[in-house]
């Protein structure tokens, strides 16, 4: 291996520390005298070579979300993209608050460990009874007082309903759900439509 040679400029920074310094011991000899010479080599410019691999820059791949930063769709959108398996024009009515519930569950301020089965239980009563709308009152829910790294939905028992009325048991009963008109609670309620009692 050759050692390399110093440029001009670290020469000169160099004998600019070497003036402003004192020697510890003045009777050995100096060392400037063994300084390599400035590389003319230094003043070349080496030819730049493209590189082998992209260049990769973090998020230069991503494409800006147009939905914020949701992991899955807002319960009210995805009720409304459900299709209409009751009658339309009882389900106009319905959407306007012109029908009166039969029966109502109020699960405000309630637990997920004590709303479910009181959930499972009112539906499961109010079919069996040949009641056909029911009202369930979930509130619209409140902002975690400290937020974490995973997104949490406002309302957990407003988001966690719609599920557990799409599962068994409660889906050979349940035939349509909606967000409740504003007369009766509107997004912090549902209107659970059932089947007919066999």
């Amino acid at each position: 291996m050759t050692r390399r040679k110093l440029t001009e400029e670290e020469l000169d920074l160099w004998k600019q520390v070497a003036r402003q310094t004192e020697r510890l011991h003045p009777e050995r000899p100096s060392v400037s005298a063994d300084l390599p010479t400035a590389s003319k080599q230094g003043k070349k410019k080496q030819p730049v070579e493209p590189p082998l691999f992209e260049v990769f820059k973090v998020g230069s791949k991503a494409t800006p979300s147009t939905t914020g930063h949701r992991l899955k769709p807002a319960v009210a959108s995805a009720l409304a993209a459900q299709p209409v398996k009751m009658d339309d024009k009882a389900f106009r009515k319905l959407k306007r608050g012109k029908l009166k519930p039969e029966g109502k569950l109020d699960l405000h301020g309630m637990r997920i460990d004590t709303a479910h089965p009181a959930l499972t239980g009112f539906i499961l009563r109010s079919h069996a009874a040949g009641k056909r709308l029911v009202l369930v009152v979930t509130g619209k829910g409140k902002d975690r007082d400290e937020p974490g790294p995973i997104p949490v939905p406002r309302g957990v028992l407003r988001h966690n309903v719609p599920q557990w009325l799409a599962l068994p048991p409660l889906v050979q009963v349940v035939l349509q759900v909606t967000p409740a008109h504003i007369s009766h609670g509107g997004d912090g309620a549902y209107y659970v439509y059932l089947r007919r009692s066999r």
